[in-house]
């Protein structure tokens, strides 16, 4: 489908990737990946045109479609919400105009046959394409992906300048979603989504046709919805079949062969060196001297990426709590007229590991924040059990900084156990290493000052802690050390994180927000999305045996009208038939003694006394027999109409 050639592309005068071929077929789903800073979103750009390369191409085919997300764009304004997303459509509606306008010239007078057969194939080719892409369904799609990115119906109207930045980028993915595009590029899709959307852009994403091309730090999300991965590495860009996981394992083997490869040829290089330090000035040895010098210009050092830093961190063993370190009973909190939860019930037993999710606006960080006494409740109460000591992370835990302090003695002043060759180590797992740990906390950036909050919170004698986000400002290799580290805590934990991947493996119980109220769920999220799926489908069967209940009934109560109409026409049949005959009768005889009634008005029939006698006598004895008949007529009707209610109560 694209077709990649020779490409390469420079940032400073330097190359950020060079002689780059390979293809994008339809239908794939890729993951590209590579360090901070070696070019995946100009990757993604250069994809969409917005930058160019300093040499090669890109082929596109013809009438080719592509829906770009990246992670800067534009807020949307002056349309609803439902109209902005669904002119993204534009070219399905296109599509049903210009199926109008063709309509419309098949219709028109004096046109050539050659033409009208013309028109006809391309009405064939339109009629398909609509019913491929699903025209007919448009704005139920659209509402089936709104709800699905966490939008409410009460929302499809609201205008989109109403929208915070994380909800108007979910209008942006709703637009790539459904905008019927060969390739859709997405530069870290799932920042601003809660774990709810990610699972269900996750399985959209699968279900979709076209090629996809993302970039995410969500482990989970790439390895569930890409199947080959192109990675950017040392100016390199190479494609690899397979999941995610499967890359990684072969990148890891790389790097054990990489760094082998460099030890023989570091190992090399000295035994070359010291040979042409022994003999240099030996005109022996001079030609083997200027061979060895030769060797050492030919032998190439392969980049190998730094050897990661492989000391744990580790929590201090904490004194043990009670049996229930945590009861809520009771629990609501409102601001203003706005509710949040109401009266929340449960207990925290000792050794849970819980995940607090819930779609945005549900109020997990509230909740923790009430937890950890941070903020009163409007009603209801949180008891701490007994021998419970309780931390608490929250991003504003850095406004509890001393920012005079240096950061090895703001983490020291915690516990005072800790070496500190061990200070040293657990600062180097937050990335501050070396003279780093004397910089002064006031100098410090926000992601800094967070981690410097997370590390004091590892050396903590805490038995219960409360992590809301704890991921936002780690690299891959410092979450990597938290979440063992949490794995290895013997406490009690509570976890804010839309970060399923970093979720998994820690917790044993899923604490969902939802509609004011907590449900728990046993087991991790995946154990979580299993049950919400199970539940999804029962409520699906439920209401399909409701919808088929209904046909039932709605059928056999067609029957039985059926039935009742049948016997209606049968109590009826013979009676209808003379009624029509009287009715026929009635109006032969109003039409006789109108024509009659004419006649003996001429003046000129008295001239002919026998006739005039006639008709007079015609006329009277047509009138009597007429009055007859309209009694006989009010009989059987009123007769019919009776049968016909008495049925009829039956409808």
């Amino acid at each position: 489908m694209i077709d990649i050639v020779n490409l390469s592309i420079q940032f400073t005068g330097e190359d950020l990737f060079s002689d780059v071929n390979l293809k994008i077929n339809r239908g794939d789903k890729i993951a590209l990946v590579g360090s901070n800073g070696s070019g995946k979103s100009t990757f993604l750009k250069l994809l969409t045109g917005t930058e160019k390369p300093e040499t090669g191409k890109l082929l596109f085919p013809r009438n080719f479609r592509q829906g770009y997300l990246p992670q800067d764009f534009l807020a949307f304004r002056g349309r609803s919400l439902f109209d902005e997303v669904k002119s993204s459509m534009e070219n399905l509606i296109g599509l049903h105009q210009r199926e109008e306008h063709l309509i419309e010239m098949l219709n028109s007078e004096g046109i050539e046959i050659e033409e009208r057969n013309s028109i006809l194939d391309e009405l064939g080719e339109i009629t398909i394409e609509k019913e491929n892409s699903e025209f007919y369904s448009i704005d139920n799609k659209i509402e089936k992906v709104l709800i699905g990115l966490g939008f409410k119906e009460s929302d499809f109207r609201r205008f989109t300048e109403e929208f915070s930045g994380g909800w108007q980028m979910r209008i942006h993915l709703a637009k790539i979603l459904l905008g019927n595009n060969d390739l859709i590029l997405l530069d870290e899709p799932t920042n601003h989504l809660d774990i709810d959307t990610v699972d269900w852009v996750t399985n959209y994403l699968i279900n979709l046709k076209c090629a996809i091309l993302l970039v995410s730090h969500d482990h989970y999300f790439i390895n569930k919805v890409t199947s080959k991965t192109i990675e950017i590495y040392n100016k390199k860009v190479t494609f690899y079949n397979g999941v995610y996981d499967k890359y990684l394992r072969y990148k890891e083997e790389r790097e054990i062969q990489l760094r082998s490869e460099l030890k023989n040829k570091e190992k090399r290089i000295k035994e070359i060196e010291s040979f042409v330090e022994r003999f240099r000035f030996k005109a022996s040895k001079a030609r083997q001297v200027q061979s060895r010098i030769k060797m050492l210009d030919k032998i190439e050092i392969t980049e190998v990426s730094e050897k990661e830093n492989n000391l744990a961190m580790r929590f201090p063993n904490p004194p043990a709590s009670g049996s229930v370190p945590i009861e809520v009973s009771h629990l609501s909190k409102y601001y203003s007229s706005l509710q949040v939860f109401s009266d929340i019930n449960l207990e925290i037993h000792r050794g849970d590991k819980i995940a607090i999710i819930g779609p945005n606006g549900a109020g997990k960080t509230t909740f923790a924040k009430l937890i950890a006494g941070k903020i009163e409740p409007s009603s209801g109460t949180v008891k701490l059990g007994h021998n419970s000591f309780l931390s608490f992370f929250a991003q504003e835990a850095t406004e509890d900084l001393n920012l005079e302090n240096e950061i090895i003695d703001e983490v020291s002043a915690i516990n005072e156990d800790v070496t500190l060759g061990q200070l040293r180590s657990l600062l180097g797992s937050f990335l501050f290493s070396e003279d780093d740990v004397f910089k002064k906390i006031k100098v410090l950036s926000g992601g800094e000052k967070s981690r410097v909050a997370l590390a004091k919170l590892l050396l903590t004698k805490s038995n219960v802690i409360i992590l809301d986000e704890p991921t936002n400002h780690l690299d891959v290799s410092s979450k990597a050390k938290l979440q063992k580290a949490l794995i290895n805590f013997p406490g009690t934990l509570l976890i804010v994180s839309h970060d399923i991947d970093f979720l998994n493996p820690i917790i044993n119980k899923v604490l969902e927000l939802r509609d004011c109220s907590a449900n728990f769920y046993m087991g991790n999220l995946d154990y979580y999305f299993y049950k919400k799926k199970e539940q999804s489908e029962n409520d699906r069967m439920i209401e399909e045996k409701t919808l088929t209940s209904s046909k039932e009934t709605r059928k056999d109560q067609k029957r039985i009208e059926a039935e009742v109409r049948k016997k209606r026409h049968d109590a009826t049949k013979v009676l209808k038939k003379k009624v029509d005959s009287i009715e026929e009768e009635i109006a032969n005889l109003e039409e006789l003694i109108s024509t009659t009634e004419k006649e003996l008005l001429n003046p000129e029939i008295f001239s002919n006394p026998a006739l005039a006698k006639e008709k007079s006598k015609l006329y009277d004895s047509s009138k009597a027999i007429l009055q007859e008949k309209m009694i006989n007529w009010e009989e059987l009707t009123s007769q019919l109409i009776e049968i016909e209610e008495s049925f009829n109560k039956l409808l």
